[in-house]
């Protein structure tokens, strides 16, 4: 049975965990007792059978883990993963046992993370990194509970919706047309300008737009299917885990057609087959996307654009400026790839128009103006009336109407009666 008692100046949490091994731990005040003993209640009455050693620490665990999801995980995520765990989980809560990292020491690591002045974003990922961990954890029967669950909001790590839109760079109608005539006129930029292009009218995402290859493109449907990226220099799938076609506008596919009419005839000039990759460099390989992104900030410069726009803002200009034409929400998720429509709206709906005067004018297109006239000349019509009196002598409520008023409520309901 689980207790707290007061021992030597300190308060002692007596109880006994899953396997009916008799632990104790001390704390400096009675309420952060209470604290713990609540959280370990759930533990102490559920038995459960760890899959792995009860008593595994943190850095044994971790190594376990990272094993287990490699081939589960993209490799950008994984290699985040391990980062974080080196350099900010390890150095402090490496020793400790799993099933004895407490909520109290984690949330003072994240807090001390903050304090020294490192960016409220990646504590937001040191917090990520430590929860999907002990949620495995759960799994193997090591926690009941997950002690790292819920801290982001608790610490205020996780961004609200109108900050988020706020950060968020992207460009006009007008930058971005200065932007594309920039790199389709500038030597250097010409051979990245299709690239450009593609992410501005398609809204896909640079490692998405790198892996494009020719039979990806329908001409005919004028759609594209966006099945691969590039992630971290290793072709993967789109960041949502699956492919997904997206509607390609006239301009996009004339500029597409005629490049890979170009590039057959060079192939054919050649004497080679055509490289399957639609956006090539000087070697005939994919565009290495550090490249792209100083090309990128080349043409912002001739273009007279900012230079906080990144190759990121084409896609992001791409949804704002749908949104801000009234397309619908559900279209534009859809072209991204968002894993819901809340999730397009809460990164874009500063954009989404707030009225919409045209909307409710085609309501009455829909009656005509049959009724609309109706109604004004009804009103027009309408005699003024006072209040009746009572007739007493034919014992009726009636007469003549013999007053006026100046209630708007009492001619309302007149009117209501006499329409």
């Amino acid at each position: 049975m689980a207790c707290i008692r007061k021992r030597r100046g300190t308060w002692v949490v007596d109880y006994r965990d899953a396997n009916s091994v008799r632990r104790w731990e001390t704390f400096a005040t009675k309420q952060a007792a209470e604290d713990r003993l609540a959280e370990i209640l759930p533990e102490t009455r559920q038995k459960v059978r760890p899959t792995v050693e009860p008593n595994i620490t943190l850095t044994d665990y971790a190594g376990r883990w990272l094993s287990r999801i490699a081939a589960t995980v993209k490799p950008r995520t994984l290699d985040s993963y391990a980062k974080t765990l080196r350099l900010h989980l390890l150095p402090t809560l490496g020793r400790a046992q799993v099933r004895q990292l407490s909520r109290g020491a984690i949330k003072d690591l994240l807090a001390a993370k903050l304090t020294a002045g490192l960016a409220r974003d990646s504590v937001r990922i040191i917090q990520a990194t430590l929860r999907a961990l002990l949620n495995e954890a759960i799994e193997d029967g090591l926690l009941r509970a997950n002690p790292a669950a819920k801290l982001g909001r608790k610490l205020k790590l996780i961004q609200s919706t109108a900050t988020r839109q706020e950060e968020i760079k992207a460009m006009t109608q007008e930058q971005i047309e200065r932007f594309l005539t920039a790199a389709a006129t500038d030597p250097p930029a010409r051979r990245y300008a299709p690239l450009f292009l593609t992410l501005a009218r398609a809204g896909m995402r640079i490692g998405e737009g790198l892996a494009l290859q020719w039979e990806d493109l329908h001409f005919a449907a004028r759609e594209i299917r966006v099945s691969r990226a590039f992630s971290a220099g290793r072709l993967d799938t789109p960041k949502s885990g699956h492919g997904r076609t997206v509607d390609m506008s006239q301009g996009l596919a004339q500029a597409l057609l005629a490049l890979q009419t170009h590039r057959e005839a060079e192939a054919a000039y050649a004497g080679r087959e055509p490289t399957p990759w639609v956006f090539l460099n000087e070697a005939g390989a994919p565009l290495d996307e550090s490249k792209v992104r100083r090309v990128f900030a080349r043409v912002l410069r001739l273009a007279g654009l900012p230079r906080h726009f990144s190759p990121h803002s084409l896609r992001h200009s791409f949804a704002s400026i749908l949104l801000s034409d009234g397309v619908s929400p559900a279209y534009v998720q859809r072209m991204l790839g968002h894993a819901s429509i809340k999730l397009t709206v809460d990164t874009y709906g500063k954009w989404l128009p707030i009225g919409n005067k045209a909307a409710v004018d085609r309501l009455d297109e829909a009656s005509g103006s049959r009724v609309v006239a109706e109604t004004a000349a009804g009103r027009e019509e309408r005699p003024q009336v006072g209040l009746p009196v009572e007739d007493k002598s034919a014992g009726l409520r009636g007469g003549p109407w013999r007053t006026r008023t100046s209630d708007p409520l009492i001619k309302s309901q007149l009117l209501y009666q006499l329409s």
